[in-house]
């Protein structure tokens, strides 16, 4: 069986993008690998569109080799504004056609859901990244999928929800208290990420990367810094690279011990919320007082990281380890030894093994029903690829199973943020100067997030400016997961589900 790169040697190779190799392909080829990917044999990492300036418009697609750990994008050049659906074929590909659609007005010939994605009708504009066109501020109707059956009725939940998070539409169709179906509607936050992008010099692209899902600013500015020094082929000071893997792991170690609280208490199991929140704020207490921010935003930066840690700072952060390893043991054992906490996370909502391998998801959700990839281990980058720490996996696929793949990446972090320190290069440099002036170029990076794997593609011109930037989130194939997950279960279970799942609004709404 031919590997990723042997299927594509044929195709033509362009020469400017890093790290890893961008194809153009026919149709035929295309729909290649759209069967293949139906198949099981490449992960679809993204799928996006492009409008170069002076060509016509492209629609790239990025695609893993999980045996081979080789990643490759074709680009198929949409001559005549479509292309062939990959959804048609691989049904993850779906939302993210839609999408296209939506921003660039690329048609996906084939695809079997014609519904907008993210356009509500709200924006003024048609296609506001493609050829845009004005368009009525109304509403744009949408139909929600069908479900047939004796007794069953529909449940519509939000967008605006009782507590003070983001909005998202959830159409329950139940019988009972059994959920039929779930159908997901979002979109509510999209802000523009990818047209903000366009045009804006590095400095500037990287901020809005940062902000993208504020609850992973480190792992984005992480993964648009790589993609932006791949293209311009810039090496980071080792110590550079040493300090965005703490600030990786402290932000991993705040929303893992945020979530598990606050999977608890969505099962009224409130003392787990109260002691875990008070961990996850001494960890963004300690990286306030050693980054200068307590989410350490704008901290990386691409050539570097804008602040070294300070004098005190690794004394600081191993007096927060211990801590940890002092107080979060019990909190496990409580969880553990908590029947009536217990009977409402075990065999909940389960997510079948081979729809996480279908959709390619990742984080925990993925490793918590049988998929083992992590970014930092498959795709490893500096200083990963020198560190020692495992990747916790089980099959099991509940609630459970993802509070503790959780449970296990805190402890995983700990011991990295040991090593962290012990093997800090001393250095004094921790950032190089950017020189983008010459041609332009084209960078990509896939970076370990705490949800999971976050893709960032970057084409640059010759004076450091952004002409596109795409950013896919991992929740692009979680949320549909959830769908799944929830069916069977009954209907007051969903916000253990849905916490479970930690999907971003932020982040799939770009």
């Amino acid at each position: 069986m031919s590997t990723l790169g042997e299927t594509l040697a044929n195709s033509q190779t362009v020469q400017a993008h890093r790290p890893w190799t961008r194809n153009v392909v026919d149709a035929e080829l295309w729909r290649t690998l759209a069967s293949q990917l139906a198949d099981g044999r490449w992960t679809l990492l993204g799928l996006w569109g492009d409008r170069p300036s002076g060509t016509p418009a492209q629609v790239h697609m990025a695609l893993l080799d999980g045996q081979a750990r080789e990643v490759a994008v074709a680009t198929y050049v949409a001559a005549g504004e479509s292309f062939p659906s990959v959804g048609r074929y691989h049904p993850p590909a779906i939302r993210l056609e839609r999408t296209i659609r939506d921003l660039f007005g690329i048609e996906p010939d084939g695809l079997p859901d014609q519904r907008p994605w993210l356009d509500h009708g709200r924006w003024g504009t048609r296609h506001p990244l493609g050829a845009a066109t004005e368009a009525p501020d109304s509403l744009l109707p949408y139909t929600f999928l069908p479900s047939e059956g004796e007794g069953l009725h529909q449940i519509p939940v939000g967008p605006v929800h009782a507590g003070i998070i983001e909005p998202g539409h959830f159409r329950f169709t139940a019988n009972g208290e059994t959920v039929v179906r779930l159908e997901e509607r979002l979109g509510y936050v999209h802000k523009g990420i990818e047209s903000l992008m366009t045009g804006a010099p590095l400095e500037r692209a990287a901020r809005i990367a940062g902000r993208t899902s504020g609850d992973s600013t480190v792992a984005y500015a992480l993964a648009f810094a790589r993609a932006a020094e791949a293209a311009l082929g810039i090496d980071v000071p080792a110590r550079a690279h040493w300090l965005r893997a703490l600030m990786a792991e402290l932000e991993r170690l705040a929303n893992h011990f945020g979530d598990i609280g606050a999977i608890c208490n969505d099962a009224a199991f409130a003392l787990m919320l109260a002691h875990c929140g008070v961990l996850r704020e001494r960890v963004l207490r300690t990286a306030g007082a050693c980054f200068g921010h307590r989410l350490m935003m704008d901290c990386i930066v691409p050539g570097g990281v804008k602040t070294d840690l300070v004098a005190s700072g690794a004394g600081q952060i191993r007096n927060l380890v211990d801590t940890a390893r002092q107080a979060f043991p019990p909190l496990v054992e409580l969880y553990d030894n908590t029947t009536s906490l217990q009977d409402r996370t075990v065999s909940t909502g389960i997510t079948r093994p081979a729809l996480v391998r279908q959709y390619g998801t990742g984080g925990y959700v993925g490793r918590a029903s049988g998929r083992e990839f992590d970014a930092r281990r498959h795709l490893s980058y500096a200083p990963y690829d020198g560190l020692h720490f495992d990747v916790p996996v089980l099959n099991e696929g509940d609630v459970n199973a993802r509070i503790w793949i959780r449970i296990r990446e805190v402890e995983q972090s700990l011991a990295l943020i040991g090593q962290l320190l012990d093997g800090l290069p001393p250095s004094e440099t921790v950032r190089v100067p950017i020189d983008g002036t010459g041609h332009p170029a084209e960078g990509m990076a896939v970076v370990e997030g705490f949800r999971g794997d976050i893709l960032v593609w970057i084409r640059l011109d010759g004076e450091a400016h952004v002409e596109r930037c795409h950013l896919r989130d991992p929740s692009w194939f979680q949320w549909p997961l959830l769908e799944a997950a929830i069916e069977g279960n009954i209907v007051a279970d969903f916000p253990l589900c849905n916490k479970s799942f930690n999907c971003s609004y932020s982040g799939h709404d770009l």
